[in-house]
């Protein structure tokens, strides 16, 4: 299949902001088996199948290692660096993040990153193409080490700026695609305190304007209902595997809709819909009784982006203030529904 000649019209049109002019040569890469099973997985964790959350656009995880790879390669027109960032979620399994809920790794989450190298090495197919190309699996396997391909927050990476970009655009319609643009093509590499290449913004009015944004969709994901909808997806998925009913493999090898059935055919049905049907969750300073509840932080994800080399909030009061409020958030209440598992 040709996954970029397939792709929804709304997601080539976002495609395009991120690099008008797509590298061809990326489609060999892009189109392998161990990717292609990326294309089933949501970027947002599943919290998508629930009434709680307002949208139900299905943004893939392959979409966001391609856009990921869009903007290192518009920005650096480097291949092994664009590779790093296309192979940096090659191991997600189903739901994403949830499965680091799952490993109580809520936290930081980064609990299947360890798994790229091997599910690199795995393929013959990308093996192949990276052989034909001298690309050795030590300088794609690691996002990490190119700083515009991914960096520490509250820096700004491609990583970051993508997932960003795509959940104001689709998933929460925060932006639309002149806004998108608009903010797009003001950034640029510019050099960080560290002396680090990082992407920056070129004026403090497209700055401000996505850490409105971005503060906005930090405390989205990991509010109430948020934390609660991907403990709840990890802690079902756990007890089927410890009651053998899928296995690790599964949640990387099965879709999203395949693994749903599953639950859909479990005694975890009647729990699993009434969350996909609630429309609000519910907080208590108290612990709630014979419900099933959650209470823990997630990993806080924000942004405080580079001005013409200067952190926004030493140039702009306004950044400051939306970033100290967003960091304020409080992730200390019960968060449940009138159900237990």
């Amino acid at each position: 299949m040709n996954y970029i000649k397939e792709a929804n019209s709304e997601i080539k049109k976002y495609f395009y902001i991120l690099e008008p002019d797509f590298p061809e040569w990326l489609n060999e890469y892009i189109n392998t088996e161990k990717l292609l099973l990326q294309r089933h997985i949501s970027i947002t964790c599943g919290i998508i199948y629930s009434d709680l959350f307002e949208s139900e656009f299905f943004f893939s995880s392959l979409d966001h290692a391609i856009a990921v790879a869009l903007i290192i390669w518009h920005f650096t027109h480097d291949k092994k660096q664009t590779l790093s960032g296309l192979f940096h979620d090659i191991s997600t399994p189903v739901f994403k993040h949830c499965i680091d809920f799952l490993h109580s790794d809520y936290m930081k989450q980064e609990s299947t990153e360890d798994l790229t190298t091997n599910i690199i090495k795995s393929s013959k197919d990308i093996m192949k193409l990276l052989k034909r190309d001298k690309i050795k699996v030590s300088e794609v396997d690691d996002y990490h080490k190119y700083t515009i391909a991914d960096n520490d927050t509250p820096k700004l990476s491609a990583d970051r700026l993508e997932y960003s970009l795509s959940n104001a655009l689709f998933t929460y319609k925060l932006l639309d695609f002149n806004k998108i643009k608009e903010i797009y093509n003001d950034i640029e590499i510019q050099i960080n305190e560290a002396k680090e290449k990082e992407l920056g913004f070129k004026t403090q009015k497209n700055a401000k304007t996505f850490v409105e944004i971005t503060s906005q969709l930090s405390i989205i994901y990991r509010e109430d209902r948020t934390r609660y909808s991907m403990q709840l997806i990890a802690d079902i998925l756990k007890k089927l595997k410890e009651e053998n009913t899928i296995t690790i493999e599964d949640l990387c090898k099965l879709k999203e809709k395949e693994i749903i059935d599953i639950i859909e055919n479990s005694k975890y049905k009647e729990i699993f819909n009434k969350w996909r049907k609630a429309k609000k969750v519910k907080t208590s300073k108290e612990e709630p009784k014979n419900v099933y509840y959650v209470r823990h932080g997630a990993k806080v994800r924000y942004i405080n982006p580079l001005i013409k080399g200067k952190r926004s909030t030493e140039t702009c009061e306004i950044c400051k203030q939306l970033i100290e409020k967003n960091l304020l958030y409080d992730m200390d209440k019960y968060v449940y529904l009138d159900f237990n598992i």
